[in-house]
């Protein structure tokens, strides 16, 4: 077990990270899984009660178990991504007026993001058939 402050730590990490996955939710622009992602992880190091809350949410726990138990995104998912990280890039540099280094810095950004999502197998929702189930029981606290 980790000290007490260093549990709140990741407590306040995975605080952050499940408010801007949530946030999310509301704006196209910005992802939610990988945030609820990093959110998920951060509770495993500091609460697990929080962490089964999450797993467990009828909202955000299905793709969490679903990128544990396959690691894969499902098509939608990849496409909304790239058109949103092109729809952005065009207006980087066409609109912003940013200096060449951010755009340049952000278009490469953008290019990482962009090969991660290409290189993950696309989820199959007939793959779904069987519940993911977490590593370790919930005792219901």
């Amino acid at each position: 077990m980790q000290p007490r402050f260093i549990r709140a730590i990741y407590a306040g990490l995975g605080a952050l990270f499940f408010g801007i996955g949530f946030v999310g939710v509301f704006l196209p622009v910005l992802p939610t899984t990988p945030f609820m992602l990093l959110a998920l992880w951060a509770f495993s190091q500091s609460s697990e009660r929080l962490h089964d809350y999450l797993w467990n949410h009828p909202k955000f726990g299905p793709p969490l178990q679903e990128w544990k138990e396959y690691g894969a995104l499902p098509l939608k998912v990849k496409l909304s991504a790239l058109a949103v990280m092109t729809l952005s890039a065009l207006f980087m540099v066409f609109f912003s007026g940013a200096p060449f280094v951010g755009i340049a810095s952000a278009l490469a950004l953008m290019a990482i993001g962009a090969l991660f999502i290409l290189t993950r197998p696309t989820l199959h929702k007939e793959k779904l058939d069987a519940p993911v189930v977490p590593d370790a029981p919930i005792d219901g606290d």
